[in-house]
Formats: C-alpha cells, sequence, structure tokens
C-alpha cells in the first residue's frame, strides 16, 4: 500500500470541490453560454467556493463569462484561482510562454478588468517559462500580493525544485496540476514536497477529459473544436485499453452504489486532506453528478481495490500532444 499523505496541510478555500471553467469556453467543442452561467450559480449555491479559469481560455472569453455568472455575488463568498502566461495568437495556435515581472503585471490587469474585480484570490502562472527564471515571476506576483492585487500564490504544473524554489521567495498555497487515477507521475516527489512545505493541491483533469467519467465510448468521436480530437490517450489503439480501466471501476462503483465519476474524483480527494479536485462541469447534469462524490467515503480496502484494477502507470499515450510534453514539471 502506498504511504497515505499527511492529513495535516491546509488546502486553498473551504471548498470539497472546485469548479474548473475551461470547458466553458470551447476547448471540448461548443458550450452552451446560459447553461455554464447556470452552471456556475449551480455550484455556488451548492456550497462550491473556488473556481478556477485562464486568461488565455478562449482569449478572455472566460474570464468574462465569469464576469457575468459571478456579478451581484458577495465577492468574499467565492475564490478566484487565475492562469497567466500562456500566449495565443488569433487562431487555435499556442505561442509560448511569457512569465517576465512586466508581463505578470500586464496579464493581471486585464484580468482584474475582464473578471470585474479588484483582487485574484490566487495567482500562478501556467507553465513555467523557460527563458524566465521563476523567482523573477513570483517575485512579480509579491509585488501584487504586498499591493493587494492577488491574495495568495499558486503554481501549475512545475516540478518539486520549482516549488522549492518559488517558495522561498513567497509562500505558495497551493499548487494546481493534473492528477486523476491514470496520471500519478507526481507521486514520486511532487506530491511529498507538498506535504513537507504545507502547500495545497488543487487536481485538475480528474476525470481524464472525461475518459475515465463513465460517459466516453470507444466509438464517440471529438467534435468541432474538441481537444480531445488530437490527444493521445483518445486516440483510436489507446482509448480502448484505457476504457478497459473504466469498466473495471464500473464494477467497483457499482458496490459502492455510485457513478464512475464520483469513484474518480473521491478517489482524488482520498488522497489528502490538502487536495482539492477540480471539477471540469459545464452543465449542470455534469455537477450534479460529481457534487455527491464530497460524500463518498473510501475505506482502505476500496482504495486496495481500485489500487489494483488501476495500477499506476498503466495508461496508454501522454496526457498532452507531444508538443506540449515539454512544457510539464512532470510526465505522465
Amino acid at each position: 500500500m502506498r504511504p497515505r499523505p499527511d492529513p495535516a496541510a491546509p488546502r486553498l478555500g473551504p471548498s470539497a470541490l472546485g469548479l474548473g471553467a475551461m470547458g466553458m469556453s470551447g476547448a471540448y467543442g461548443e458550450a452552451d453560454r446560459a447553461e455554464s452561467v447556470a452552471t456556475v450559480h449551480a455550484a455556488l449555491d451548492a456550497g462550491v467556493t473556488l473556481i478556477d479559469t485562464g486568461d488565455f481560455y478562449a482569449m478572455g472569453h472566460n474570464e468574462l463569462l465569469l464576469a457575468e455568472a459571478l456579478r451581484g455575488r458577495d465577492r468574499d463568498s467565492y475564490q478566484l484561482s487565475v492562469k497567466f502566461g500562456m500566449l495565443r495568437g488569433p487562431g487555435p495556435d499556442f505561442g509560448g510562454h511569457d512569465c517576465r515581472p512586466e508581463a505578470v503585471k500586464n496579464f493581471l490587469a486585464y484580468s482584474l478588468t475582464r473578471l470585474g474585480t479588484d483582487h485574484i484570490d490566487i495567482y500562478r502562472p501556467a507553465r513555467l517559462d523557460p527563458a524566465v527564471p521563476i523567482e523573477e515571476t513570483v517575485g512579480a506576483i509579491k509585488e501584487m500580493i504586498d499591493a493587494g492585487y492577488v491574495r495568495h500564490l499558486g503554481l501549475s504544473e512545475v516540478d518539486a525544485a520549482t516549488i522549492r524554489r518559488a517558495h522561498a521567495v513567497q509562500p505558495v498555497a497551493d499548487l494546481q496540476i493534473e492528477y486523476p487515477l491514470i496520471s500519478r507521475a507526481i507521486e514520486a516527489e511532487v506530491l511529498p514536497t507538498l506535504r513537507e512545505l504545507g502547500i495545497g493541491l488543487t487536481a485538475y483533469g480528474v476525470l481524464s477529459r472525461g475518459l475515465i467519467s463513465g460517459h466516453w465510448t470507444a466509438g464517440h468521436t471529438a467534435g468541432p473544436g474538441d481537444m480531445r480530437a488530437v490527444s493521445p490517450r483518445f486516440a483510436a489503439g489507446n482509448v480502448e485499453h484505457n476504457l478497459s480501466f473504466v469498466e473495471t471501476l464500473r464494477r467497483i462503483a457499482g458496490a459502492k452504489g455510485c457513478t464512475v465519476a464520483q469513484l474518480a474524483i473521491a478517489w482524488v480527494a482520498a488522497q489528502g486532506d490538502h487536495i482539492v479536485p477540480l471539477v471540469g462541469a459545464r452543465t449542470r447534469e455534469r455537477l450534479a453528478e460529481a457534487l455527491p462524490a464530497t460524500a463518498l467515503t473510501l475505506t482502505e480496502a476500496d482504495l486496495a481495490e481500485i489500487e489494483k484494477a488501476v495500477p499506476a502507470g498503466t495508461a496508454r499515450g501522454d496526457r498532452y500532444p507531444s508538443a506540449f510534453m515539454s512544457g510539464l514539471g512532470v510526465g505522465n
């Protein structure tokens, strides 16, 4: 049995779940704006207080959408997590990273305006900029914390060494990184480092972009604008293998009286009290399915059975296309 995480480590905010808003801005194909706004409202009404976005999600569309959804809500009733630094063009292509101190402040100014707020609760570079020492990027965020525009420093998709370097400049409140049952590279060094330093974790992709949600089938085809069309784990030959785990999980979930998605979310939450799973629900139906996972208790026997059914490192295909893998602090 793997060692269990230290439950004493803190986590960001009171949410047992966080809402990841990326899918509301076209990452998985066309989304319904009214339904997206209603989903944000439903999440807040259900007690979800952490909402995650990025300034590059559809080039500001996601931030503007959230501003609409959050209008009239008590600003102290929710926390906004915002990623920055990914460069985009007018088409679908990404253009690298920019985490220079002057860029940090520029991106922040635009995000504050689009979101209609005077502060960001947790601000984080989306990826490590290889041309800029992390100390310089964090130093700029620290200035914005001292000025009151940012409440906490966050990081995203970095390795343990980078976490330590950043933490030496300004305490890191939270790391955001992909951590579903079938992507567990962070368990070797990153998770122990977070526990040691008392840093929280917001885990995105907890359903592996729907792959282990129990709703995806091998014959399903990603539609226009859906990033899963180019995802190696959804590619023919890989997806069939990866979905074989889902059927095993379905049997375990049935015995627990829950859905596959609920089981997968609960597994992430069970890895430590400092971990908040981010659920990328873009409809009230998917949100309603995810919420009961917070009340699902997995015993040591349950965790051992899940571990046996889906051992670490058994998924096929990288979690990102090859062009993006080099920008990650850890692999699959």
